[in-house]
């Protein structure tokens, strides 16, 4: 017989992810994928999955489920009060509820189920990419996930002591981007020298910043060329886009920067009101400071 779980109420946004879609940009298709793929990883391993396996992305909580067979969960990313445990492997029994409260600090927090998220995958992922609508629709209340299957042994884990994401600034290096040449010192030393705060408009396409606007030293339009996750993309207004996991996949405006690869995960959790800080990286060859 096959286990599911079934939506009671999926909170702000609920939706389905794994390692997405790599490969595929030449067609014009992004990765997307989970947004802190650290905290999937994590939750997956916590209930003996894969790490490709499909888990729930959820956003600001809300998420209620009921399970029509025993089942192993773990939750990770964000701490959210409710009627489970973090960071540690428990057994949801069958009919009991899981309720997800609003965290207080972080954004995403993800739900791993034994066995992954069960949902028909989408050109070889079960991820759902809101910019471009592939993959699953976002969980909706009344929804029934099939929960898979896996022969992999449960880790000996009680629980996984690992950092937390805090409401406090964040600190990100950053790399110099393809465009930099687009910017004059002065706004390099804007973008890493201020406070930039995390606008309320930010979602999983990327982190939108407010703050003092960097000036273009050019003037005009780039062909559009490609995107990748991490990209700091300057739109006419000057003020910087921090590109997550369901970006796209080609852009027009310059990039003055590229924060590394697993630092985006952290960015993932930024709230809006929260500061960034942006630090030049010393492994940045064109940077003085790496000298």
């Amino acid at each position: 017989m096959t286990t599911s779980l079934r939506v009671v109420e999926p909170g702000p946004l609920t939706t389905v992810q794994d390692f997405g879609r790599p490969g595929r940009a030449a067609l014009g298709i992004g990765r997307s994928g989970a947004c802190d793929r650290g905290a999937h990883r994590l939750a997956n391993a916590l209930v003996g999955n894969h790490p490709t396996l499909a888990t729930l992305e959820v956003t600001l909580g809300g998420l209620s489920l009921v399970a029509d067979g025993d089942v192993v969960v773990a939750t990770t990313g964000a701490r959210c009060p409710g009627s489970a445990p973090h960071l540690a492997p428990f057994v949801l029994r069958a009919g009991e509820s899981f309720e997800l409260g609003m965290p207080a600090a972080g954004l995403r927090t993800y739900v791993a189920v034994r066995g992954g998220v069960d949902v028909e995958p989408v050109l070889g992922s079960r991820a759902t990419d809101v910019l471009s609508g592939l993959g699953p629709k976002a969980v909706e209340a009344g929804d029934v996930l099939p929960v898979g299957v896996t022969g992999r042994p449960l880790p000996n884990v009680d629980v996984a002591p690992v950092p937390e994401p805090t409401n406090g600034p964040l600190r990100l290096p950053v790399l110099r981007g393809p465009r930099r040449d687009w910017f004059d010192d002065a706004a390099w030393e804007r973008l890493t020298s201020q406070a930039w705060t995390v606008d309320s408009d930010s979602n999983r396409v990327g982190v939108r910043l407010a703050g003092e606007p960097l000036a273009r030293a050019r003037e005009g339009e780039l062909v559009s060329e490609g995107m990748l996750r991490g990209a700091l993309q300057v739109p006419p207004s000057g003020l910087p886009v921090l590109f997550l996991a369901d970006h796209p996949v080609t852009g027009g405006y310059p990039v003055i920067g590229y924060v590394d690869d697993e630092a985006v995960d952290l960015c993932a959790q930024l709230r809006p009101g929260q500061q960034v800080t942006f630090v030049a990286a010393r492994t940045d060859p064109s940077d003085p400071a790496a000298r």
